[in-house]
C-alpha cells in the first residue's frame, strides 16, 4: 500500500458559519483508534507521551478530503470557534486499520500533542482527512481554589457509582476531601505547566508530585495526579479523565482521600489552558 501523507496547520481563527459531515463507521472506528493510541504512553520521536484523555468527535471538523485546500477557509466555514488545528490527509488507506497504521508511522506527534480536544474524520475512497483542533475557551471561569472545588464535586458524583475504568472494574468509593496543602501544590504544577508551556507531571526541576506534595509538607502513604490541558470546564476536565482508563483508574481508587486541583491558563502557552488534580492518602 502506498501512503501519501501530509500535514497543515494554522491558528487564532474566528469562524462564522455552519457545515459539517456525518461520522460513518469507518471514520467513527478511526477515531476509537486514536483515542486508545492516545490512551496508553506511546513512543513517538525521541520521547514518551503521557496518557492522554480521548478527543471528542465533532462533525463540524469532519472536512472532506476533497474539498478546499484552504484549511482556514474550510474551517470557517465549518463554524468552530478554533484556537489551532492541525489537518492531516493520508491517501491509500483502504480502512480505519489501515490509516491507523500510517498515523503511528507519520503523524504520533500531531495525535499525541495535548493541545487537541477535539477531532473530526472523513473518508472519501482511500483518501482521508483528520482534523485535530483546540477550541476558544468558552467557559466562564471563577478562581483557581473555585473551580477546583467544582472539580472535587464532579470527582465525588463520578466516585458514588460503580464503574469500568478500561477493563478493570471499580466499586462506588468514598468521596474525598479537600486538602489546602495538595491544593497549593497542584496550582503551582499547573501554573508552572501553563508559564512555561510544557504537559508532565515531572516539572522542570525534575520533580515527582510526591516530590511535590513532600516538599510542602504533605506527609502521605500515597500519591497520584492526572493533568489535561485545553479543556474549560471543571465538568469536561472530569469526564475526560472518566473516558481515560488510567485517569479513571486513579480517579476512583478507594485508597486516596484527600484531594486539591487547580487550573491555570497562559494565552502564550500551546494549551492555553491547564489542570491538575492531586489525590492523596495521608499516614
Amino acid at each position: 500500500m502506498r501512503v501519501l501523507p501530509s500535514v497543515a496547520a494554522f491558528s487564532l481563527g474566528l469562524l462564522i458559519s455552519t457545515g459539517a459531515l456525518a461520522v460513518t463507521g469507518e471514520e467513527a472506528q478511526l477515531i476509537d483508534s486514536i483515542n486508545v493510541y492516545r490512551s496508553t504512553a506511546q513512543s513517538c520521536g525521541a520521547e514518551a507521551s503521557l496518557e492522554l484523555p480521548p478527543l471528542n468527535s465533532d462533525t463540524r471538523l469532519a472536512l472532506s478530503p476533497e474539498g478546499t485546500r484552504d484549511l482556514q477557509q474550510a474551517m470557517t466555514r465549518a463554524a468552530y470557534p478554533m484556537v489551532n488545528v492541525q489537518a492531516i490527509s493520508l491517501s491509500g488507506p483502504r480502512d480505519a486499520r489501515a490509516a491507523m497504521h500510517a498515523i503511528e508511522e507519520s503523524f504520533c506527534q500531531v495525535v499525541l500533542d495535548p493541545q487537541f480536544v477535539d477531532i473530526g474524520v472523513s473518508q472519501e475512497g482511500r483518501d482521508w482527512r483528520i482534523v485535530l483542533a483546540r477550541p476558544l475557551l468558552s467557559g466562564r471561569l471563577g478562581d483557581w481554589q473555585a473551580e477546583g472545588q467544582k472539580v472535587l464535586q464532579a470527582i465525588n458524583a463520578a466516585r458514588q457509582q460503580p464503574r469500568q475504568c478500561g477493563g478493570q472494574p471499580f466499586a462506588a468509593a468514598p468521596p474525598l476531601t479537600w486538602n489546602a496543602v495538595l491544593a497549593g501544590v497542584a496550582a503551582n504544577h499547573t501554573r508552572a505547566m501553563a508559564n512555561q508551556n510544557f504537559f508532565d507531571h515531572i516539572d522542570k526541576d525534575g520533580r515527582t508530585p510526591g516530590d511535590r506534595a513532600e516538599l510542602a509538607g504533605y506527609l502521605y502513604q500515597q500519591i497520584g495526579e492526572n493533568i489535561t490541558a485545553g479543556r474549560d470546564t471543571a465538568q469536561k476536565v472530569v469526564q475526560g479523565w472518566l473516558d481515560s482508563p488510567g485517569h479513571c483508574a486513579t480517579l476512583m481508587n478507594p485508597d486516596f482521600r484527600d484531594l486539591g486541583a487547580a487550573y491555570a491558563t497562559d494565552p502564550k502557552s500551546d494549551a492555553g489552558i491547564y489542570w491538575t488534580g492531586l489525590f492523596g492518602t495521608p499516614q
